[in-house]
């Protein structure tokens, strides 16, 4: 048999260690053996070479795989461990798995308090099979890595204690029920930690990990912090305590210690100022002094302190984390190297052919087309050598994180179809008008009119009318444009502008057609529907400023850090909903503006009778189910009004220690979780805007700057496929949770894209 005539005929029949379709459900190596046996005669140990070979693959492929992705699993190197794990990465499995997250945290809808009340049987059921599905997720993961790393990981453990307590807890809670006794459902508070700790969630888990290491250094700020209200608190007391000064509801000012400790907490949040000054303001102007001064130090100070030492903390720790990132990553090429080296000649440095990488990028990237692979090849193999180093190979990981777009140049069909008048010469000034500056500018005009006149009666005919004179000038433009540029490069799937433009003015034309042929019968949803994308088409004037542009381009690049904080943001909403229903259920009550039940005026309570909580009307303001709890949580994480919610609310109807509740989840989100968004956005756009002001090299920018040096090297080439050129645009997509700097080439093609289409 000619060497390697069995791996090859293998690996075209199979390339990916799936069985062939229409083949018997039989074992891959039972396949492999009647294949070799029936029609190659390959004896039983050439073919456990061959299995060798492949299984060596699979391994070389899942190091590569975790590299790209940044996964840091100790997983068994065995054959059969190897293929449960890449099993376990599959993609159908984790949709599965958040699906049944997202199933198991919804059920808060529909438990007591509910939005859609189901039987209890019913939810635990449903929480019974998600449990399941955790536990066999679980399981899968415990044959993959080795067993004493496996009760070493923290969050294992944690995942195992979650759905032991939740089925203690179900168990209780059922029974409790079933003898028509209270329970509490107090396992709901842990349903999103298994978000967190499921192997999936390692984004999560970095957030919380920034929150563990700035708590230390925000913790002596906060103590001083707390100093400073205690002192500014009894000097308040001694100044203002004995002057028998009411408040405007003819309550005592300033007689309690611990109220007053309370009142200047708020201060900082300014949700009480100035009411809370008020009555010392009108008693002397003198007392103003001692408020101006407090504000001054407790809120712009101390709060500008807090930002600083979190962004520090941030700064510090996420340049040590991207450089264990870094480490990790080579180290697990390294190792797939080692798996697939050679040696070619004796003495000579290992290497990796071009069979062999061919091999290993088809299994990684099973969709990757050939004319990629040889232009990632290229790269690798700079010299034409027929094979690569241990350098070059480390870098395969940071090349498949490399977006290639590919755009080949296409005639435009109205030139085969009319060449004549295609190329004619005011056919040629017609394409040169639409592709110049002015046109841009031009457009970019008629947008602002508009907007002026959105803004105007819409009752007046003539404002009324001009809609059709815009919409008609928006589907010229998409029409010059058509004509101008290749249609098939035009709605490319990157082409996100131009989709959008087209997708606005055609729905908008639709919207407004219907909205003019029923007239008076038009509904208002229909009309509500016609504005928004009347105020929708102003969003493209964004696109045609440059710094406008960056912005929007560093939000797109933080969008997948910012979801994940959004997530951090959900599983703390979400805990304290759920304490926040088991103490403050019922309490408060919303009636519909039909009612004519005398409690409406208080809320259902007669606690609240008289309060500025009921005279606001801020009776749906409860914890009366989880919908209505998370829309409080947001009201209470904007801070403003949060101590009429609190004080003349929720702590009237239950206890004054119901403060706690609030100002705790005020610490927790307000000075520490979005303290860390803000240091993040903050780190995310000096990175944006030091590639034009700075060379300041950060840890980030290093990283980046190797995967520039990636591209430079092969960015000019131009490659002929299928008989068209192809032109290699490149577009970074790093999956990291930290921010990435674009590079210059890049920016360089996107503005000339942007200026040409």
């Amino acid at each position: 048999m000619p060497p390697g005539r069995l791996l090859g005929e293998v690996f075209r029949a199979c390339p990916t260690g799936r069985r062939p379709r229409g083949r018997p459900r039989t074992r891959w190596r039972d396949y492999i053996s009647r294949l070799a046996w029936e029609r190659l005669g390959v004896p039983p140990d050439e073919l456990e070479e061959v299995a060798g070979e492949r299984e060596d693959f699979n391994l070389a492929a899942i190091y590569v795989s975790d590299a790209q992705y940044n996964r840091n699993v100790y997983f068994d190197t065995l054959p059969q461990a190897v293929r449960l794990y890449m099993l376990y990465n599959h993609w159908a499995l984790k949709v599965l798995l958040y699906f049944f997250m997202l199933v198991n945290l919804s059920l808060a809808i529909f438990e007591d308090p509910a939005v859609y009340p189901l039987p209890i049987w019913a939810t635990m059921l449903v929480e019974i099979l998600c449990l399941l599905i955790f536990t066999i997720r679980l399981i899968h993961y415990a044959k993959v890595i080795l067993r004493d790393k496996f009760w070493k990981d923290p969050k294992n453990i944690c995942i195992i204690v979650i759905l032991t307590l939740t089925l203690v807890d179900m168990i209780i809670y059922g029974a409790l029920k079933a003898a028509n006794y209270y329970g509490v459902r107090w396992s709901r508070v842990l349903r999103p930690l298994l978000l967190v700790n499921v192997t999936e969630g390692r984004q999560l888990r970095r957030a919380f990990r920034s929150i563990r290491n700035a708590l230390p250094q925000i913790f002596y700020v906060f103590m001083l912090f707390m100093f400073s209200i205690l002192i500014f608190s009894l000097m308040a007391l001694k100044l203002l305590g004995k002057r028998g000064l009411t408040n405007i509801n003819g309550t005592p000012y300033f007689t309690s210690y611990l109220e007053i400790m309370f009142d200047l907490y708020v201060l900082v949040t300014t949700a009480n100022s100035p009411d809370v000054m008020m009555p010392a303001y009108n008693a002397n102007f003198f007392f103003a002094v001692f408020f101006i001064v407090y504000i001054l130090i407790n809120t712009y100070i101390f709060m500008s302190v807090f930002l600083a030492v979190v962004y520090n903390s941030y700064k510090k720790y996420l340049k040590e984390e991207v450089r264990q990132l870094v480490r990790a990553k080579r180290h697990k090429m390294v190792r797939a190297f080692g798996v697939l080296q050679e040696q070619r000649e004796e003495g000579g440095e290992p290497v990796v052919t071009q069979a062999s990488w061919n091999q290993l990028v088809r299994l990684v990237q099973p969709n990757l087309s050939n004319a990629h692979r040889e232009l990632l090849w290229s790269v690798s193999d700079d010299k034409n050598q027929g094979a690569i180093g241990k350098v070059a190979f480390v870098q395969l990981a940071d090349l498949l994180n490399i977006e290639i777009i590919t755009i080949k140049s296409r005639p435009h069909p109205l030139q085969s179809l009319c060449p004549s008048l295609y190329q004619s010469a005011p056919s040629k000034l017609l394409c040169q008008l639409v592709q110049h500056r002015a046109f841009v500018m031009v457009y970019d005009l008629i947008i602002l009119v508009n907007a002026v006149f959105i803004g105007l009666d819409e009752e007046n005919p003539m404002i009324a009318n001009s809609e059709w004179v815009f919409l008609a000038l928006y589907i010229l433009e998409i029409l010059l444009k058509l004509y101008v540029f290749e249609p098939r490069v035009f709605f490319s799937k990157h082409s996100f502008w131009n989709w959008f433009d087209t997708i606005i003015v055609i729905s908008a034309l639709i919207a407004t057609i219907i909205n003019s042929v029923m007239n008076h019968f038009s509904s208002r949803q229909i009309l509500d529907i016609v504005f928004i994308l009347r105020v929708l088409r102003l969003i493209r004037v964004v696109d045609s400023i440059k710094r406008f542009r960056i912005i929007i381009n560093t939000l797109i690049r933080i969008g997948p850090a910012i979801l994940t904080f959004g997530q951090l943001i959900i599983v703390v909403y979400y805990i304290f909903a759920m304490v926040g229903m088991e103490l403050f259920k019922g309490k408060v009550t919303f009636y519909e503006q039909s009612s004519t039940n005398l409690a409406k005026a208080y809320c259902g309570n007669p606690l609240l009778n008289g309060t500025d909580f009921a005279k606001l009307n801020y009776c749906k303001n409860n914890f009366n189910n989880v919908v209505s709890s998370f829309i409080l949580l947001v009201e209470l994480t904007v801070v403003n009004q949060w101590h009429d919610i609190l004080y003349s609310g929720f702590a009237t109807v239950t206890h004054i220690s119901a403060r706690i509740f609030f100002v705790l989840f005020h610490i927790i989100v307000v000075i520490v979780i979005l303290n860390i968004f803000v240091a993040f956005v903050l780190e995310a756009f000096f990175v944006e805007y030091s590639v034009d002001k700075s060379d300041l090299q950060t840890s980030l920018e290093r990283k980046i700057e190797e995967l520039e040096l990636a591209v430079a090297q092969y960015v000019t080439l131009q490659r002929v496929v299928s008989g068209g050129p192809i032109e290699w645009v490149v577009h970074f997509n790093i999956t990291r949770p930290i921010c990435e700097e674009p590079s210059k080439l890049e920016q360089g093609h996107k503005l000339r894209d942007d200026s040409q289409l």
